[in-house]
């Protein structure tokens, strides 16, 4: 008998029926937003909630798993528009549309990955967001630093100033868009505008890496 082909196999069946499950949790997520609570989720997938945690270990595996997905998704449209064929300004903007355009787009999933459910008559739902998406912040911060770093020349204690520009981008980026996104103040155009303002001043002066695929 080949046990590595049967072994392929299983890895391959587990990773399908964990990808089945988050697309579950993404539908519930969808609907209920922060709402979502793990029985909700084994309901939509169609088995228990013992099966659920057998897959990810319990919530906080379920809430890194989902984040990831979501992650990786902006992640990608995030670089899409850093390597658009644009002049600095506009990719600058493009950026940050990108990710305004990204949480007004899914809603309740953003609400679900930053903000912890409001429902104090129903604990069981309560995922421990506040633990988890600080990471989740970390990341993009630390992957925006290093586009900064390997595209602008920013002269002496260049590494270190990028990774202040990463963490503090995404920071701005994040406040600026949970407020925008709750209260609606204005479209996203203008909000896109404003923020580019704020940062186009260094941006603006320093220059492209020599041996940087440019920015």
């Amino acid at each position: 008998m080949d046990t590595t082909h049967t072994d392929e196999q299983q890895r391959s069946a587990a990773a399908r029926r964990r990808r089945d499950l988050l697309e579950a949790a993404d539908r519930v997520v969808l609907r209920d937003g922060p709402q979502a609570s793990m029985n909700a989720i084994a309901a939509e997938a169609g088995i228990t909630k013992p099966i659920l945690y057998r897959h990810f270990g319990d919530k906080g595996g379920l809430y890194r798993a989902l984040a990831k997905r979501h992650t990786d998704a902006l992640l990608s449209a995030l670089r899409a528009a850093l390597d658009a064929p644009a002049e600095r300004r506009q990719r600058v903007e493009a950026t940050l549309d990108t990710y305004l355009a990204a949480i007004e787009a899914l809603p309740e999933v953003y609400r679900f990955l930053m903000h912890p459910s409001e429902d104090t008559h129903q604990p069981e739902q309560g995922f421990d967001v506040g633990r988890h998406s600080a990471p989740l912040l970390r990341r993009l911060g630390e992957e925006l630093a290093m586009v900064i770093a390997e595209r602008v020349d920013l002269g002496p204690g260049s590494e270190q100033l990028a990774r202040v520009w990463g963490h503090g981008i995404v920071g701005m980026m994040h406040a600026a868009g949970d407020w925008w996104l709750g209260e609606r103040p204005c479209s996203r155009e203008q909000l896109v505008s404003s923020l580019a303002d704020l940062l186009w001043g260094r941006l603006a002066a320093a220059g492209d890496r020599a041996d940087g695929p440019g920015f």
